[in-house]
């Protein structure tokens, strides 16, 4: 089964993506619901223009593709025969974990130690404790991926040989349109151009370090190999999507559901995560920041990647991406 046509299926007027023909380069395009994109770089002559430097001037440019999106005699060509990209670039890669509810209580409950006295509604009970303290003191766990890792939304993902345990993680995506360091809660959304759907593909044998126990997680290692990350296909502008915090997460495998939660389920929302990260880092135009996956994932249902396998993610709003598993050197 080859991935899907690309679809300009998202919420809104217009979406920022990066798009190419055969052959050519990448460009940055102005999408429309209709299935119709604009070239950024011709339409505002710009040939170096990128969907990083639109980003880096939102404000000015937010008001520019509202014009251009509602203008008929525009220079519009079909999405069809393009290729769909990553639709940006980002300098940083901000991931969530532990950041719904079931989600986390599925993996702990599936981790437990063979010799574990708790039931297993004790250690659910004693894990959403856990979960209840870490929201009142308001500390989200923030982890740094690597650019290198994200891949489009439509590309193949080379499954590596030493991953014994490939696993899924669709997740809602913000992209950061205005430098953010050390904004408030209340401040962080201002800061947030949009948002894109992300698939934060993990290799569960190896978030632990087996070596020594005190270092903790591992994400260089069971996060970030090429492609692990498939991200798009488009950035919906903040303005479109009315509530981050009631929208559907869906992950189909081979075309059975095993991913399909609401971000109620979200501990931390967007604007709380952004405002997180920015207490310690500098956010750029461009970056995004993953939100955590919720329940759903292979450890729940006993059943991880492999070679042959379609993915198919949605975010209610931000469309939808397919991608395909190939095993290492199959």
């Amino acid at each position: 089964m080859k991935p899907a046509a690309p679809s300009a299926s998202f919420s809104g007027p217009f979406a920022l993506g990066t798009l190419s023909a055969p052959d050519q380069a990448a460009f940055p395009a102005l999408t429309v619901p209709e299935g119709r994109v604009l070239n950024l770089r011709t339409t505002l002559g710009e040939p170096a223009l990128t969907v990083r430097g639109i980003l880096e001037r939102w404000d000015e440019t937010l008001p520019l593709l509202r014009e251009l999106a509602a203008d008929a005699d525009a220079d519009w060509q079909s999405l069809d025969g393009l290729s769909v990209r990553a639709p940006v670039e980002p300098r940083q890669v901000f991931q969530s974990g532990a950041n719904y509810r079931q989600h986390v209580i599925d993996l702990e409950v599936a981790h437990r130690a063979p010799d574990d006295p708790r039931t297993v509604e004790e250690a659910r009970a004693e894990i959403a404790a856990i979960m209840d303290r870490r929201a009142a003191e308001d500390l989200p766990y923030v982890f740094i991926g690597l650019p290198s890792a994200i891949t489009g939304p439509y590309d193949d993902v080379v499954l590596p040989a030493w991953a014994e345990q490939p696993d899924w993680e669709l997740e809602l995506a913000a992209v950061i349109g205005r430098p953010a360091y050390q904004v408030s809660v209340d401040e962080a959304l201002e800061h947030v151009a949009g948002y894109t759907i992300a698939n934060d593909l993990t290799d569960r044998a190896t978030v632990f370090r087996r070596d020594m126990k005190a270092i903790g997680t591992d994400w260089l290692r069971s996060k970030n190999a090429p492609g692990f990350t498939p991200l798009g296909p488009w950035i919906v502008p903040a303005e479109s999507i009315a509530d981050t915090g009631d929208l559907r997460v869906t992950l189909k495998l081979n075309g059975e559901t095993m991913q399909d939660e609401s971000t109620k389920d979200m501990i931390f929302g967007v604007a709380r995560l952004v405002s997180y990260a920015s207490r310690t880092a500098q956010l750029l135009p461009g970056d995004v920041v993953l939100t955590g996956s919720p329940a759903g994932n292979g450890m729940h249902w006993g059943r991880l990647l492999r070679d042959g396998d379609i993915m198919d993610g949605s975010v209610t709003g931000l469309g939808a991406q397919r991608t395909r598993c190939l095993g290492e050197g199959a």
